[in-house]
């Protein structure tokens, strides 16, 4: 038996092949992402007379093509977790590393676990393609936040004191933002303080109408005030004022309309998936939650029960005992997905704020740890654990 440590880079591979007892069969080396050097890779694996396992860790997405490539020739890959290779070669006391040596580690690890390792099983296009977008989304989210605290320093600067008038709670995908359309138009406070208070009302109601907004005289007098007390630091005069703050609406628009589409094309995708209306009837989610999650956890048939799934979250609490000792203050062990952990806790949000009457047995779990003096965040994550069991058990229902 051969086993085939591949540590993943970047833009190439390096690749140790061994047998037991750490018999060299080929030594460290280095191989291209290219078709040609991949080709060369696969053939020179299916030369061999003997049981060959590929083994390589999990890389981002960097491992991807490499794993999509030897699955196609019919050799046997396996996909190993991150933290399971880094506590295998913690074992050592040397603590060197390169490509090489992490090569040739791995190669180990195929040998100590020939006969219980398991081949890998790319997920259903599907639920990929959903996965996909919903990392998308995650990375749109990011940019996003950082394009609307780049405004607020901005406005910081050209009209001080305006977000606390205009900001408020914008439904999600929304094409309105009061705010966003106010600076659109005004962009300095100089814009509103050489008009007088009654033309700026004028031109404000005006503008209210064409928006859609609501006329709010109160709230256009206090803007005009502010215009008039607070002391811009960045003058309207100077050409680049104008083009900076209103890009930098511009950037918080475009990620918006990014993460609008990114949604509709998940929705589209995941309708015809026979759990889809199941999950949107769950209390607490919404067709963008609903999305979000079967991306997050993919094919739930692919856990052995709803602790799996659980765990696959990373809010379990693994015993902890040794000898008499058992441990009570045990902890969620955040080994699973950060961002399932994080779509869990905006729909345990969402439930406090709906506070369900009907198919509310996760609410109501969720209101009976507060009474029993939990912390709200520990009681979130007990209702979320309640969640995703109930959620095992009726997608797992249309399947059978």
């Amino acid at each position: 038996m051969i086993s085939i440590g591949i540590d993943i880079s970047k833009e190439k591979s390096t690749v140790c092949m061994l047998r037991p007892y750490g018999e060299v069969v080929e030594p460290p080396y280095d191989v291209a992402h290219n078709e040609s050097e991949l080709n060369a890779l696969i053939e020179h694996i299916q030369s061999f007379d003997e049981d060959v396992k590929v083994v390589l860790e999990a890389t981002g997405g960097y491992h991807h093509i490499v794993v999509s490539k030897m699955l196609s020739a019919g050799i046997f890959t396996v996909v190993v977790n991150p933290y399971i290779m880094k506590k295998y070669c913690a074992a050592t006391l040397r603590k060197a590393k390169t490509d090489k040596i992490d090569s040739v580690k791995i190669a180990h690890y195929g040998i100590d676990h020939w006969f219980s390792m398991t081949a890998y099983c790319p997920p259903d296009e599907v639920y990929a393609e959903l996965k996909l977008l919903g990392r998308q989304y995650e990375q749109y989210v990011r940019l996003k936040v950082s394009c609307k605290i780049h405004l607020a320093d901005l406005l910081d600067g050209v009209m001080p004191g305006i977000k606390k008038i205009l900001t408020g709670n914008v439904p999600a995908f929304s094409t309105k933002d009061k705010l966003c359309d106010f600076v659109e138009k005004y962009w300095h406070y100089d814009n509103i303080k050489k008009l007088s208070e009654k033309q700026f009302l004028a031109s404000y109601e005006k503008w209210s109408k064409k928006k859609g907004y609501r006329y709010n005289e109160s709230q256009a007098i206090a803007i005009y005030q502010l215009s008039k007390n607070n002391i811009p630091t960045l003058k309207s005069s100077t050409p680049s004022t104008k083009m900076l703050v209103l890009q930098a609406v511009k950037s918080v628009r475009d990620a918006e309309l990014t993460l609008s589409l990114i949604i509709s094309q998940m929705q589209e995708i995941a309708s015809a998936l026979p759990e889809y209306s199941v999950v949107n009837e769950m209390k607490g989610v919404g067709t963008v939650l609903s999305v979000r999650m079967i991306a997050e956890i993919g094919d739930v048939r692919r856990f052995h029960n709803g602790s799996a799934l659980v765990a696959f979250a990373g809010i379990d609490a693994p015993p902890y005992e040794s000898g008499a000792f058992v441990g009570t203050n045990r902890h969620i062990s955040k080994r699973g997905s950060p961002t399932l952990r994080k779509i869990g806790y905006e729909i345990m949000h969402a439930l406090k704020v709906t506070k369900p009457t009907e198919d509310s047995a996760v609410y109501d779990f969720m209101i009976k740890k507060e009474n029993e003096g939990k912390p709200k965040r520990v009681a979130k994550i007990a209702g979320f654990n309640k969640f995703l069991r109930i959620y095992y058990a009726r997608v797992m229902e249309v399947y059978c």
